[in-house]
């Protein structure tokens, strides 16, 4: 069974074009780590919905797959992906509660 990992990213008025731009790149590194099923991670964005209020403010989107459980669970605390999000602790719009 593949297990699907999917991310919706929202940002914060403030943040720049060129931070977006950083943060993505620093996203698509991840794709390298071996526990990503074949290397399957996608960052798709900006968001080209139409109209753009139907994205409820959600910009890029990540995907990316792993062959189990504890492959995901893998990436999800590995140094390269913790370091990935707290190089950039401040763009991403914290969760809804």
């Amino acid at each position: 069974m593949t297990f699907v990992h999917m991310v919706l990213l929202k940002f914060r008025a403030e943040v720049t074009q060129e931070h977006k731009t950083a943060f993505v790149k620093e996203l698509k590194t991840l794709k390298n780590l071996a526990c990503v099923k074949e290397g399957r991670l996608l960052v798709g964005g900006p968001s080209v919905t139409n109209p753009i209020e139907r994205s409820k403010g959600f910009e890029y989107a990540l995907v990316s797959y792993h062959e189990t459980r504890a492959a995901l669970d893998e990436y999800q605390y590995c140094k390269e992906h913790t370091q990935s999000v707290v190089s950039y602790p401040t763009p991403v719009q914290p969760p809804c509660s």
